[in-house]
């Protein structure tokens, strides 16, 4: 791939050699582990590419010529693939999609000032979630010569590794022979086992073309911890204790169970005691089992919320105490103790007189059934096992009377509409159905999705309910851009979340992604619409009075099959095939009612600890035992 350019160019040539040998082995072969001069750009993404990293999400600008120029190369050879983005946001929410349902580590590239702080907000959900990525930010030079374009005007230093360090960690490439303590501590980031983040590294404009050394053998790899429990049996006793004593014991199910789904199964069913899930956890109980009581929490369900409000003791596994998943704190009045399972230590003593067993999830797991043995009181709990199914089903007929609903007369849409449940659950059979991943967006549609969700096992669907960030689901599907045999991808999102960013229809067709937007149509923003009117009885400028044919505006970009769905589940599932058989991007326009009628609900079945229930909830978690 020389060009006339790059004929006369000796470091051209020379980083293209060098790309070549690494298309065809990994950095030690290819170096057999000696010391190596590099410009810093390089240096660092062959840094990278010994942790594994291969895809990079950019937007180049002034900030980044030089990596830029190494990435292409890089690219050009096969040894990385490079995703050119319209929005650093869509980018930074595409790479924390990629990590999360490959479990490949991406990096982000954009510059410091307005482009960095899009990614950087971008990268709450990373953040929020534990999903581990890097973001790589071209940074002010370091010579003070003057103010750079894009810098924070004023007279410090390292602003933007400040903000990154607020968020996650950071690490500023001041020095280029600091290369291997930055991507030291970058792995022990992202690749944390049980609290990964994004690790921001800043590259300043005039460091990346500079010549370094670098000894590519002791260049850290991707860091791999082995799994740990406690090494005494003092804490195990105290939790068997509990377990053989407690008749309402409830086991809470947080995101950090999806990678250890197996074993939550297995101490489940031999301790006897109900499940109930976070909006991020559902698949890690089969659907339809018997001990799964469905979400917990201020939106919650009927089944999930009286396992929760009448429990005596109460196992916590892989949690952090979100408000959405234990209702601002008042989600257990009757829990008298805690057994809490989880690596991080910060969340270990969340809730008062908890019983902690830090460490992984599965081998703590184990190692507590080995203590158990015979004895895991799961006799006692024969009564309380009957009672949660009763009320799980009860939340089955309540959901079926409202994914049966038919359309209702809507102000907006002039006609009868399907409403977003019988509209959602539509689409969500038809994704189990053909084996499609979903995404959900934040919002009533997120909100109405984790209620609704028939998951049987983790990684059918990723919500993105940690740092609720609207124009998720979409930018999502470009997570998959370049994967080879790469899931089909289905975004669940509002009107008000698409339009946050619509760039996926143009960058899904340039990196030639094959997936699905269902586009939930009312209107407004339906989850504040109802919190409104729920706690002050009137709703005030979350709707607005633009029709937008988002059929034809997505059908305005050349390879997007743009589909109106109808007003029926007969005339949606046909809607839903038409997209599927499209060899690209779809995007399907659903009009969804959004009117009081109580069919067209969920339901909440919780507390939270906002507006005017403030009162009540801090009184409720004041007088909690736990």
């Amino acid at each position: 791939m020389l060009d006339e350019t790059e004929k006369n160019d000796p470091v051209a040539r020379e980083i293209r050699a060098r790309a070549a040998r690494l298309a065809k082995a990994d950095v030690d072969m290819t170096f057999g582990g000696g010391i190596v001069e590099l410009t810093l750009s390089e240096a660092l993404i062959v840094g990278l590419l010994k942790q594994g990293v291969r895809q990079y999400y950019a937007i180049f600008g002034h900030g980044s010529t030089d990596l830029g120029e190494v990435l292409r190369i890089y690219h050009e050879e096969g040894v990385v693939n490079v995703v050119n983005c319209r929005n650093e946001v869509e980018m930074a929410h595409a790479a924390t999609a990629h990590a999360w349902v490959t479990g490949k580590t991406p990096a982000v590239v954009t510059s410091i000032g307005p482009g960095g702080l899009q990614a950087m907000a971008g990268s709450l959900a990373a953040a929020s979630n534990g999903v581990g990525v890097y973001h790589i930010y071209g940074d002010e030079t370091t010579r003070g010569e003057g103010y750079n374009m894009q810098q924070v005007p004023k007279p410090e230093q390292g602003i933007f590794g400040k903000m990154g360090a607020l968020i996650g960690q950071s690490y500023t490439l001041h020095t280029p022979g600091a290369l291997r303590e930055c991507l030291r501590r970058g792995t022990a980031c992202v690749h944390h086992p049980y609290k990964a983040g994004p690790f921001y590294i800043l590259l300043p404009i005039n460091t990346q073309p500079e010549r370094v050394k670098v000894n590519t053998g002791t260049l850290p790899g991707r860091s791999a911890q082995p799994p740990l429990v406690p090494a005494t049996p003092d804490a195990f006793a105290e939790a068997a204790g509990i377990l053989r004593t407690v008749e309402k014991v409830t086991i809470k199910a947080g995101g950090g169970t999806r990678k250890h789904h197996e074993a939550l199964r297995e101490f489940a069913m031999r301790i006897g005691a109900p499940v109930v899930l976070s909006p991020g956890s559902t698949g890690v109980m089969m659907d339809a089992h018997v001990q799964n009581m469905h979400v917990g929490g201020s939106k919650g369900s009927i089944s999930g919320n009286h396992a929760m409000e009448q429990a005596e003791a109460v196992v916590i596994i892989g949690s952090r105490g979100v408000c959405q998943a234990d209702c601002s704190g008042a989600g257990y009045p009757n829990a008298k103790a805690v057994i809490n399972i989880n690596g991080d230590f910060d969340d270990l003593d969340h809730y008062a007189n908890t019983v902690g067993l830090p460490g992984d999830i599965s081998a703590v797991i184990g190692k507590l059934l080995d203590f158990l043995g015979e004895g895991t009181g799961a006799e006692l709990r024969t009564d309380w096992l009957r009672e949660c199914e009763a009320r799980k089903d009860e939340w089955t007929r309540f959901k079926a009377e409202r994914i049966g609903a038919a359309p209702l007369a809507d102000v907006v849409w002039k006609a009868p509409v399907l409403t977003q449940p019988a509209a959602i659950h539509t689409v969500s059979s038809f994704a189990n159905r053909v084996g499609a991943i979903k995404f959900f967006d934040a919002g009533d549609v997120q909100a109405n999705g984790f209620q609704i969700v028939e998951d049987d096992m983790p990684g059918q669907t990723f919500t993105e309910t940690g740092a609720s960030f609207m124009g998720f689901a979409g930018s999502a599907l470009l997570g998959l851009a370049g994967e080879k045999d790469a899931p089909y991808g289905i975004a669940f999102t509002g009107d008000g979340s698409f339009m946050m960013n619509p760039q996926i229809l143009i960058d899904a067709v340039e990196h030639g992604v094959r997936g699905m937007i269902a586009l939930f149509d009312n209107r407004r923003m339906a989850a504040i619409t109802g919190l409104q009117y729920d706690q002050y009885g009137r709703e005030f400028k979350t709707n607005n009075s633009v029709a937008v044919d988002y059929a034809t505006l997505a059908g305005a970009v050349s390879g997007v099959r743009s589909v109106y769905a109808g007003t029926t589940k007969a005339s949606l599932n046909a809607a839903l095939d038409n997209a599927y058989s499209h060899d690209g991007l779809s995007l399907v326009h659903i009009p969804v009612y959004a009117g009081r009628d109580p069919i067209a609900s969920m339901g909440a079945y919780g507390s939270w600890n906002v507006g005017n229930w403030v009162e009540d909830v801090q009184s409720a978690y004041l007088n909690s035992r736990i």
